[in-house]
């Protein structure tokens, strides 16, 4: 065992002990994380917009501070962006972690000296958590692989803007630079294909111990490896290699592809990483979900997914959620943000301690026709039926047919590239038709009416999503294709990549 591997154990069992302190007592630790956040900025134009002097409970907080989206934030994040000080939060910001949305164009999430430690601290600890319940530390002496954006930033009225794992890149602890792949010139290349070619030549020949990025990507790296190396497993490539660390996406369509493409299975952390802040990570390789990071620098409100349009939904805090149900997530954070809604939705499976699966997107559902079937739903449709049929799926999307031709009833087309393909398309359609409608009532009840035909799957040409994701500009890096849509914008570019 190395030094840093030996190192790495009881540093790890000292951080464990002081998570397991505030696992403990995660409520009292939000309510404490409100306060200090609302005294921090009670002095700032939006504190003083909203009478941050005047709140001492959450119901004065959610009497003060409605929930907003990015639009809806805009006036005061443009102020910020401008350069004035004192705006959201103390003074300016380090960074702007640049997103792009959908409808709001580019967008600028603020960064603070407070909010950028609770980034590293939380992906550190994730290892660490790590470490300690498994007692495999050898990857720390091997070759690390981040797969993210480029660390080149940008300013904008001297304040330096960049993807999140760009400035995170420029972050990475000075232990752990040695270690670390892509050079910094590789990783400041900007063309996605181009980029991929140069890691692959930078590693191919390299002790890679742990490999990190978001699935998709991670794939494609995975097969570039195994062209560049005559067909090799990559467990034959990187003899080593212990740990895979993810996030951003649903692993399970990826699970059985990335772990066909390595040879074996290794290890795995899945992460829940924002710009607006590091949400959870998991902390068990016995157990899938996250572990809620109640003590980050963030105080965390949920609304019932199913009141989220509503003028005024229901809002309650940590120590008010119930197992198993749908809420959008609400981050006030230590960078400034406010009642924003992130746009996902998660369902806790345990209060004790508080752990989450992250179940799909706000705006990620189809209710074409009031079913309002959500992400989670048809993942779980598919994988049930895919994993008991032997399927493998690289990727998919769902939209609706609203009016197909030659007078049929409407439907949800899925568009899905496989990798293993059913023998019978048809009675794979069947199965996961009513695997989704035991999942949504309303799907169930629209299909049994005659108001919906069941489900069409098109099948696509291998690579169709790659191939789409370049043709929009956004191969690589962060980007995900939405696996859901209540309009036909992704499916309709699509029907040229169906077999």
């Amino acid at each position: 065992m190395g030094l840093k591997a030996a190192l790495s154990k009881p540093f790890a069992a000292l951080v464990v002990r002081g998570i397991e302190k505030w696992k403990k007592h995660a409520v009292a630790a939000q309510e404490k994380t409100m306060l200090k956040l609302v005294d921090a900025a009670k002095d700032t134009a939006f504190g003083r917009d909203h009478d941050f002097k005047g709140i001492k409970t959450y119901a004065d907080f959610k009497s003060r501070v409605p929930v907003r989206d990015y639009e809806d934030l805009r006036p005061y994040i443009d102020r910020v962006v401008a350069g004035e000080v004192d705006v959201m939060w103390s003074g300016k910001p380090e960074y702007f972690a640049k997103t792009s949305g959908t409808t709001s164009g580019a967008k600028y999430i603020p960064i603070s000296k407070e909010s950028m430690p609770e980034h590293i601290k939380a992906a550190r600890n994730a290892l660490l958590t790590y470490v300690h319940e498994t007692g495999n530390a050898d990857f720390v002496n091997g070759k690390m692989i981040f797969l993210q954006g480029s660390p080149v930033m940008d300013k904008k009225n001297g304040i330096n803007v960049g993807r999140l794992s760009g400035i995170v890149a420029n972050l990475v602890p000075a232990y752990l630079q040695k270690n670390r792949l892509p050079s910094y010139k590789t990783n400041c290349i900007e063309d996605w294909e181009e980029k991929v070619d140069a890691i692959v030549e930078e590693t191919k020949d390299q002790d890679m111990t742990l490999i990190s990025g978001i699935p998709p990507w991670v794939q494609m790296y995975f097969d570039r490896l195994t062209e560049k190396t005559g067909g090799k497993k990559i467990k034959d490539i990187f003899k080593n290699l212990q740990l895979f660390v993810y996030g951003g996406v649903n692993y399970e369509p990826y699970r059985a592809k990335i772990e066909a493409s390595i040879g074996r299975k290794v290890d795995s952390i899945e992460t829940y990483p924002a710009s607006e802040g590091f949400i959870a990570y998991q902390d068990s390789q016995h157990d899938k979900s996250l572990l809620l990071l109640a003590d980050a620098g963030m105080f965390y409100e949920f609304v019932p997914a199913d009141e989220y349009s509503n003028e005024n939904p229901t809002r309650l805090s940590l120590g008010e959620v119930e197992l198993d149900k749908n809420y959008a997530l609400i981050l006030n954070t230590n960078a400034g943000l406010w009642g924003y809604s992130i746009g996902d939705t998660v369902k806790f499976v345990s209060k004790n301690p508080y752990k989450i699966l992250v179940t799909g997107r706000i705006k990620h559902f189809i209710s074409a026709f009031g079913e309002h079937v959500i992400g989670e739903e048809v993942e779980q449709a598919l994988w049930n039926v895919a994993n008991a049929e032997g399927v493998r799926i690289t990727e998919f999307t769902v939209a609706p047919q609203v009016n197909p031709p030659a007078g049929e009833l409407p439907y949800h087309e899925w568009f899905i590239e496989f990798a293993k393909a059913p023998a019978d398309l048809t009675d794979f359609s069947q199965k996961v038709d009513e695997a989704l409608q035991k999942k949504n009532i309303y799907y169930f009840d629209l299909i049994t009416g005659s108001i919906l035909q069941p489900l069409v799957i098109r099948s696509l040409q291998k690579d169709a999503f790659v191939n789409y994701m370049r043709s929009a500009g956004k191969l690589g890096g962060q980007n995900k294709v939405p696996r859901l849509a209540n309009d036909r914008k992704i499916a309709d570019s699509l029907t040229s990549f169906t077999i």
